[in-house]
């Protein structure tokens, strides 16, 4: 099976092309992409991403970090933005046939063989973090350089997972990690007061009662206050969200929001959502994109030529003698049906003259139920994905010590997957319930096919995390997952 893994590091380079060309072109291996590389000069710092599979992309982390300690000295280096390291930070994320479990491992390879070979000490964050402090990259970041440097080899809580404890002493440490996808969004306003920009950004990073999922902090970048931010899970606070939040602390302080900026690359349902959300557009639906249709179409996921014909693919493979498809796929097929005809529902009635008083509500059902049925579509192949894995994994383990280790990882990540779904149909059918009294009555069997199609999944899908749990030897793992698989079903 083909993987496809992201890896985005940040350089502390934002202002010598030389150097960033020399990083990169280290980076250029067989199997690996480059997909962009953003400078910026204030910051002093720049973003690489990058694409591959995922043995040549870890090759391609480590030779950068490696090319990064050669060229960037620390000791002279001066930025807006917080570093650490010459190669400050270095994420994976998981794209295509790999789980966040397989970016752990990736991490933890890459970290270890970047002490090996350039004698940087690196720690762990993210999902790869050893500690629950680890994970969120401002604890291990604090102080910068010059504050690790001082107390590295004294403080405990500073010692490196990998490397003896003291800094390289011109590059520093790196961070190596794995995570979700993220956006680095950031917005300038129309003052140079950076304290504005500052309280804007404690307003809105979680760490001080701002949305989940947002980091932020304010710095003054080409002349202009910006609230530069990161946006951690997009899904879960979207980026028009953020904006309009920020433009709204912003008019508390008499200023306004002049423009944004995207640094590196943006997921083009973060758009979508944005482009709903903005422009309200009744019916609106991803597949109405004309590049997207155009995509489904040529790939054979909407067939022309009649429903059947775009459906029947997935049946077949669902009837073959393989293990994959399964039942896993089709507890997230049923739901993604479930939130379709929900949805379908629900935008009929909104802007309709009768409906009018439930606008803003049916508008909050629609935007909810779009999102949760691209997750379910999304579960469909990563059911059959994880199952592989298992198999492998039980492949894997006959050959190594850490058998058990490597298997329970795998019955974990297989586990995880058709529990989402059925938190997922769950909510699918308190919506469709919902939706009811707010809709119009002709269509309450659409609703009612939405109910039923919602609880096959829910019940589908924990037979799934059922039949994975039996072979758990992680018996902590187990409990936890029974007690969220009980209160679903109840």
């Amino acid at each position: 099976m083909s993987t496809l893994v992201e890896c985005v590091p940040n350089f502390s380079e934002g202002r010598d092309n030389t150097r960033v060309d020399a990083i990169v072109d280290a980076m250029k291996i067989p199997g690996v992409y480059l997909l962009d590389r953003e400078m910026d000069a204030d910051h002093n710092r720049c973003v690489i991403t990058l694409a591959g599979e995922r043995e040549p992309i870890q090759e391609a982390a480590i030779r950068g970090v490696g090319k990064a300690a050669e060229l960037i000295d620390l000791t002279k280096h001066q930025g807006a933005h917080p570093r650490m390291g010459a190669a400050d930070v270095v994420p994976f994320i998981p794209i295509d046939g790999v789980t966040i479990e397989d970016c752990v491992a990736m991490a933890r390879h890459v970290g270890e063989e970047i002490w090996k070979r350039h004698q940087v000490p690196v720690y762990l964050y993210e999902a790869a973090a050893t500690t629950p402090e680890r994970a969120n990259l401002e604890n291990i970041r604090r102080g910068q350089f010059e504050g690790i440097r001082d107390e590295i080899a004294t403080n405990p809580a500073r010692k490196p997972d990998y490397g003896d404890p003291r800094v390289h002493p011109t590059a520093g440490a790196t961070v190596v990690g794995a995570r979700k996808f993220l956006i680095a969004y950031n917005v300038f306003l129309n003052t140079t007061d950076v304290d504005i920009a500052k309280k804007i950004a404690k307003a809105v990073r979680f760490s001080s009662g701002g949305f989940r999922f947002v980091k932020g902090a304010g710095f003054l970048v080409r002349g202009l206050a910006q609230v530069s931010m990161n946006l951690t899970d997009f899904e879960q606070t979207s980026v028009h969200r953020v904006f309009e939040y920020v433009k709204r602390e912003a008019a508390r302080y008499g200023v306004m929001p002049v423009s944004s900026e995207i640094v590196g690359l943006i997921p083009k349902k973060a758009l979508e959502q944005a482009a709903e959300w903005f422009l309200q557009v009744e019916n609106f639906d991803s597949s109405l994109i004309l590049e997207n249709r155009l995509a489904a179409v040529m790939s054979g996921k909407m067939a022309v030529g009649g429903l059947r014909a775009g459906v029947e693919p997935f049946l077949e493979q669902l009837a073959a003698p393989t293990a994959t498809p399964g039942g896993g796929s089709a507890a997230a097929a049923a739901g993604a049906m479930a939130a379709g005809l929900a949805h379908m529902v629900a935008a009929m009635s909104r802007g309709k003259k009768a409906y009018l008083q439930y606008q803003s509500q049916l508008s909050t059902v629609i935007a909810r139920l779009a999102q949760l049925r691209e997750e379910l579509k999304a579960a469909i192949d990563a059911d059959a994905e994880s199952y592989n894995a298992v198999m492998n994994a039980y492949k894997q383990g006959r050959e190594s010590t850490d058998g058990d280790v490597i298997i329970d990882a795998a019955l974990r990540q297989a586990t995880r997957v058709p529990l989402s779904v059925a938190e997922q149909a769950r909510e699918v059918a308190e919506l469709a319930a919902k939706l009811g009294p707010m809709t119009n009555p002709s269509m309450k069997s659409d609703l009612t096919t939405a109910s039923a199609l919602a609880k096959a999944a829910i019940e589908g899908a924990l037979a799934n995390v059922d039949i994975n749990l039996q072979s758990m030897k992680d018996a902590a793992f187990a409990v936890e997952i029974r007690n969220k698989a009980a209160a679903l079903r109840s």
